[in-house]
């Protein structure tokens, strides 16, 4: 391109090029670049131009060739598919692009977009040596990233995507690596964000964002790789955001935020790998929580935030904190959609042991055999039924003492009123109404006074319900005292 071809604004960021100066055609700092479409020919700059600027023109000695340039309307589409710009820092910010830019495959040191306004950018398998700064751009249409290297950080604070039809994918990040932060505190978006197989060796910060995409998948983040702190304190998410099979190192932290998808998941989190899952000082969830076969060191989850459904199959958890009592804890093993799962019983019941609470432990347990005994068939409930009576499943053996002194004390009394009479008067023993009721109760114990007297009327019907009784007891109370020697 030749310089006689230049119009006066064109003029001017060319010059300002050689020397790295930056040009800055607008009339205060608070214009807004959404009305860039109105600009006049003053401060319009051709996208072939800003091309040509990049791969062509000269340099000057002495001094480092920069495109900075602020408030510009660039028209006609930027198209640098390919291009090597390894020396070129590309600052355009606050300018608005009449087109979409295609940047696929290009190689650049830095490129800053900062508030501008843009239908949409192209930058899949890029590599930049250094940051991409998308800070309170307002792109409406796709910002595709797909298999981008950023050796720095990508900045999305403040920005807002969205998808021509509010429902499309915004921004496309699979299997790109970001070797820095991804960092986009409350950025707005309408539509999807797709993160899978994509690496981020800093932190995933969507703190204060808001995101939406009505009953769909917000979040696409399948085999996400973070080894900082997935952050969505404070957002507001209407849909669903996507896990499955993440890694992330630090913490998933939910502070404060609201997932809102009522009707199907608003979390999903199967199978991934979490340092520290926050789900605290918030509304509660709405939609399912599905955590199936996650593993999470530190489960920090207050119970109030929990949504009336929860998947926790295979769930794994190394410690729950904050520390709150069984009866707390036990609902959200009650709203698991899998029905009973053995497994999320034993998983809470371990945490309260390691932090040496045995009652919450035994709480857990009795509720877990309840919960086993509604699967069962009548007799199965029946039987159930009797241990949870008599002894607690075994969780509460004192039960037992107090039937036992209860039925002592019936008997004992009823047969004070009224002796039964001796088999054989000449050789029966004194008649005892403690020792004898004691010896219908304990089956396995005798203290003769059974053997020596017969009951007869409602006497005889009280002595065969104490007996039976007393079978029951012992057997309850046997197998009460097996489960929770056997327990883990």
């Amino acid at each position: 391109m030749e310089i006689n071809d230049l119009t006066p604004a064109e003029l001017r960021v060319w010059r300002a090029f050689a020397r790295g100066e930056r040009v800055d055609f607008r009339t205060g700092e608070d214009e807004d670049a959404a009305e860039g479409a109105s600009w006049g020919p003053d401060r319009t700059v051709r996208a072939s131009v800003v091309k040509a600027l990049l791969l062509r023109a000269p340099q000057q000695d002495g001094e480092i060739a920069a495109l900075r340039v602020s408030g510009a309307r660039i028209t006609g589409t930027l198209d640098l598919t390919h291009a090597l710009l390894e020396s070129h820092p590309v600052r355009l910010s606050h300018c608005h692009f009449a087109e979409r830019p295609e940047l696929y495959g290009i190689q650049l040191r830095r490129l800053s977009l900062h508030g501008s306004v843009l239908p949409g950018i192209g930058l899949g398998s890029a590599r930049i040596d250094g940051t991409l700064r998308l800070s309170g751009c307002r792109i409406s249409g796709q910002v595709q990233l797909a298999g981008t290297q950023i050796s720095g950080a990508l900045f999305l604070e403040d920005a807002e995507l969205t998808a021509p039809d509010g429902t499309g994918p915004v921004l496309k990040l699979n299997q790109a690596v970001i070797n820095d932060d991804l960092w986009a505190p409350r950025l707005r978006a309408r539509g999807e964000i797709r993160l899978n197989g994509a690496s981020v060796t800093g932190s995933v910060n969507f703190r204060e964002a808001r995101l939406e995409r009505d009953e769909d998948l917000v979040i696409d983040a399948q085999t996400l790789a973070v080894e900082g702190d997935f952050l969505l304190r404070q957002a507001r998410v209407r849909g669903w955001v996507g896990l499955r099979g993440a890694r992330i190192a630090g913490r998933l932290d939910l502070s404060y935020a609201h997932l809102c998808n009522p009707r199907g998941a608003a979390l999903r989190a199967t199978s991934a790998t979490v340092g520290e899952l926050w789900l605290r000082r918030g509304p509660a969830m709405e939609g399912t929580l599905n955590l199936r076969r996650a593993q999470v060191e530190v489960l920090f989850v207050e119970p109030e935030m929990l949504p009336r459904r929860v998947l926790i199959s295979g769930l794994a958890y190394t410690s729950l904190t904050p520390h709150e009592p069984a009866e707390r804890r036990l609902p959200m093993l009650e709203r698991d959609g899998d029905g009973y799962v053995p497994h999320a019983y034993e998983q809470l019941t371990a945490a309260y042991r390691r932090i040496g609470d045995d009652h919450a432990a035994r709480l857990v347990q009795l509720a877990k055999q309840r919960r086993h005994r509604s699967t069962q068939p009548w007799y199965g409930r029946a039987w159930g039924h009797v241990q949870d009576a008599a002894v607690g499943y075994g969780f509460r053996p004192m039960r037992a003492f107090g039937w036992l002194l209860s039925l002592l004390a019936v008997g004992s009394v009823a047969f004070a009123l009224e002796h039964p009479p001796p088999l054989k008067p000449d050789e029966a023993p004194d008649f005892n109404p403690v020792f004898y009721t004691l010896d219908l109760l304990l089956p396995v114990i005798s203290f003769g006074q059974e053997a020596a007297f017969a009951p007869t009327g409602w006497h005889q019907a009280l002595a065969y319900v104490l007996v039976l009784t007393g079978w029951i007891l012992a057997t309850a109370v046997v197998a009460g005292v097996s489960r929770t020697v056997n327990r883990p």
